[in-house]
């Protein structure tokens, strides 16, 4: 008497001779990376379970694959909503508090853009112009240098005095 094989070996069997027809069916389905993951969790789905006597295996083994697969970008798809949803709803500012800087820290701030630009004003015309022309309008050196006719090495000395004033006054300021 010669004993059937059990349904799982037979499953089994398909699947170690099938493995290959199952990663390129889960590819052309779109499943990319995610195929040899899906592969394992087929194989995994079926030692684990005891269907009964299976007619067609290979069909089976795909219909799992495909099963498995939808769940995946079921899931993928709703982890995605749950982010995007939560994302609008915590983003922006939490309630009862703003973005704008109070009364008093624009206060502050103009004050302190004030002492800055009275110190730079305070290192000379020709130092401030560069400063501002440079750091703020963002023109390049050389075209300050050509501007006020004076040499590269000078808007470039010039600009050192400015960037050692206000070194020296956050380092005052703190």
């Amino acid at each position: 008497m010669t004993a059937e094989p059990s349904p799982a070996a037979g499953l089994e069997a398909a699947f170690l001779e099938n493995r290959e027809k199952l990663l390129r069916f889960l590819r052309a389905r779109g499943a990319g990376d995610a195929a040899e993951d899906l592969v394992q969790e087929v194989w995994l789905k079926i030692t684990a379970s005891r269907p009964g006597p299976v007619a067609s295996p290979l069909s089976y083994l795909f219909r799992t694959a495909d099963l498995l697969m939808i769940d995946r970008f079921r899931s993928a798809r709703q982890s995605g909503a749950r982010d995007r949803d939560w994302t609008e709803i915590n983003a922006g500012d939490p309630p009862g508090v703003s973005a704008e800087p109070s009364p008093e820290r624009r206060m502050a701030a103009a004050q302190e853009a004030a002492n800055v630009l009275a110190l730079l004003d305070g290192l000379g015309p020709r130092v401030a112009t560069i400063f501002r022309r440079h750091r703020i309008e963002g023109a390049q050196q050389k075209v300050i240098a050509a501007d006020l006719g004076v040499s590269l090495s000078t808007v470039e000395a010039d600009l050192r005095v400015a960037y050692r004033a206000l070194s020296e006054w956050k380092e005052r300021s703190q």
